[in-house]
């Protein structure tokens, strides 16, 4: 009986994270339980309650990765090393389309900087870049001298004003080889799960509330996502943790 009322409780919890992250399977499920809510709760019991429940995600087999040898991507070995810009877009029903561009340290995966708006210049994408510097430079980007920037090859990143800014602010540009899906893919991922999460289960009539759920989504996912890459720590926790260690 008593198995059964915490099975009971444990459902409960997983129906709750469903509901805020539909796209999460039993993996992702169980690391927040363990690493956010402290429950030492086994990863086998979470895939049964799933499974018997039917909340896992499906496959989709019809996708198919290349796997093809590629050029290799940079690794940092520390934060604000190395980070990586790219854009998306919403679709706000009555009102258009939005531009999002999202700017993430790839050491920590924290989103470091973004912007919101219905066009997508190169200017647009310069104040996602400067929203970033001002969060982790505050006392100036000058004294840090090892700062790279990943980004496609598209017209907004390529475009004189944007690397006339780069050069101004000693951010090396380094740009994904053509046909090369994994070149800015740390990147591409996190736009991904915002989509999983925040645009793909809602039907946006707003641009002003999608601009607050966007806002209130980057902070949960800096302070309160587990990464299995990161021994299930949140960016922020990793990044703070590699500052107390290494200063």
């Amino acid at each position: 009986m008593k198995r059964e009322e915490n099975n009971l409780f444990l459902l409960k919890q997983i129906l709750e994270i469903k509901g805020d992250h539909p796209y999460w399977g039993y993996r992702r499920v169980w690391a927040y339980l363990r690493y956010r809510e402290n429950l030492p709760i086994n990863k086998k019991r979470i895939y049964r309650l799933m499974k018997k429940y039917n909340l896992l995600i499906k496959k989709n087999i019809k996708l198919k990765a290349c796997r093809t040898p590629l050029p290799s991507k940079p690794k940092p070995q520390k934060p604000n090393e190395i980070w990586g810009i790219d854009m998306t877009k919403i679709k706000i029903t009555s009102w258009g389309w939005l531009y999002l561009v999202i700017v993430i340290d790839w050491f920590t995966k924290k989103i470091v900087g973004y912007d919101l708006s219905i066009q997508s210049k190169s200017k647009d994408w310069q104040n996602a870049l400067n929203k970033a510097i001002n969060k982790q430079f505050p006392q100036g980007i000058r004294k840090h001298k090892n700062l790279s920037l990943v980004s496609d090859n598209g017209c907004q990143p390529t475009s004189e004003s944007f690397m006339r800014t780069c050069n101004i602010l000693g951010i090396k540009q380094i740009f994904t080889s053509y046909n090369n899906p994994k070149g800015n893919a740390d990147t591409e991922r996190v736009i991904r799960t915002l989509k999983e999460d925040l645009i793909w289960p809602y039907d946006w009539q707003n641009p002003f509330d999608f601009q607050q759920a966007l806002d209130e989504w980057i902070n949960n996912y800096n302070t309160d996502y587990p990464h299995s890459s990161l021994n299930f720590k949140t960016p922020c926790e990793f990044e703070n943790l590699f500052a107390l260690y290494t200063y």
